[in-house]
């Protein structure tokens, strides 16, 4: 996944500071839903350098896009999954498969809960600048006319 952020600050090592814009499930653009109202949050990440980008740089980063089909397969995936072997199950034990899957459902959202919780506190997320935005880096700054 590769998305635009600001270099915040540089950090030895050829490391990085960025700003990165997360963005809500939604593809972002309000205006055609009618405005959802979902909120954009600012983090603060570290990030390969490479290329030795600056402070103010407008620079690509990559993740890798295992990690993020591995957490989107946990998110809409556990919940059916779940659902169908609560109401399998609890239609051969006789409970009822619609309050078993209920119940296997409520389960899977309270694991992700917990398991987002876990990935937020580990956050091995490993970003990687692989170049400037369009129109940005030294050359732009060569360009630039003060005064």
């Amino acid at each position: 996944m590769e998305q635009i952020v600001r270099v915040r600050r540089t950090l030895p090592e050829r490391k990085a500071e960025i700003f990165l814009i997360r963005e809500s499930a939604c593809s972002g653009d309000c205006h055609k839903c009618s405005g959802c109202g979902a909120a954009k949050e600012t983090m603060i990440a570290e990030a390969e350098n490479p290329i030795g980008a600056q402070a103010g740089d407008f620079v690509k980063v990559e993740t890798s896009s295992g990690q993020i089909l591995g957490l989107a397969m946990l998110v809409y995936a556990m919940p059916l999954v779940l659902f169908f072997a609560g109401y399998a199950l609890g239609d051969w034990l006789g409970l009822g498969g619609g309050l078993m899957g209920g119940v296997g459902f409520a389960l899977s959202i309270v694991l992700i809960v917990i398991s987002d919780r876990i990935i937020q506190k580990k956050s091995n997320t490993v970003y990687t600048i692989t170049g400037y935005a369009p129109g940005q880096g030294p050359a732009a700054r060569k360009g630039e006319h003060h005064g």
